[in-house]
């Protein structure tokens, strides 16, 4: 199966908005509302990354303005209640991504860890921009031409050569048609279909020859 072409690098903002450990409270806030951000990653040095501030970190300050935590597990988010600083209110060690990263591990790390945006740095931890959930969809705005040129030369070149399938893409939506002998192909073929960045769905209308069954199915992305 092709390794996906799109990385971290290809869909991140280069020009990311970060702060110090020193930044005030309400200092975050007003740079969050200024740009439109859901958290800023916390730099020291000439730039590498020690922390990220979220909005959930920020929110205890309203929750428990009046009241106590009343479970165990919400002490520590109590704590931040009273902080003022960057420096005690990050959630630290920042959980980050690599520039040269595939897209699909950005989008597992945001996922498994609960956050919307991650900090990109190099092998030094420096920062090198920031990549969020709107910016992983970027990959879905390709051309329909585009993706029937990849899926033509690095997936049915490899795995279907000299096939006589057809196959259309309309709206990131893959359909391919026609004859297939070998039926252990058309699992293959999906996934293979699948991992094409920008690709939305797969729909198989394949008949089956040579005492092949009909294989019709459709492999959600």
């Amino acid at each position: 199966m092709p390794a996906s072409r799109y990385t971290v690098s290809d869909v991140m903002t280069h020009t990311a908005v970060a702060i110090g450990r020193e930044a005030s409270y309400k200092e975050i806030v007003e740079l969050m509302h200024q740009w439109k951000v859901s958290a800023v990653p916390v730099l020291e040095g000439e730039g590498r990354v020690v922390g990220v501030v979220s909005e959930a970190d920020l929110l205890p300050k309203e929750e428990f303005r009046r009241t106590e935590p009343a479970l165990p597990e919400q002490v520590e988010e109590a704590s931040k209640a009273g902080a003022v600083l960057a420096e005690e209110l990050m959630s630290s060690p920042a959980i980050t991504v690599h520039p040269h990263a595939p897209v699909a591990e950005a989008a597992r790390i945001m996922a498994r860890k609960h956050v919307k945006r991650l900090p990109v740095v190099n092998a030094l931890g420096m920062l090198e921009g920031v990549v969020s959930r709107s910016d992983l969809l970027k990959v879905f705005l390709r051309p329909d031409e585009e993706l029937e040129e990849e899926i033509r030369q690095s997936v049915l070149a490899d795995l279907a050569p000299g096939t006589t399938l057809e196959f259309a893409v309309l709206d990131g939506v893959v359909t391919l048609r026609g004859p297939l002998r070998d039926r252990a192909l058309v699992p293959l073929l999906a996934r293979a279909i699948r991992a094409v960045e920008g690709v939305v769905d797969v729909r198989m209308e394949l008949d089956g020859k040579e005492g092949t069954a009909t294989a019709e199915s459709t492999f959600a992305a």
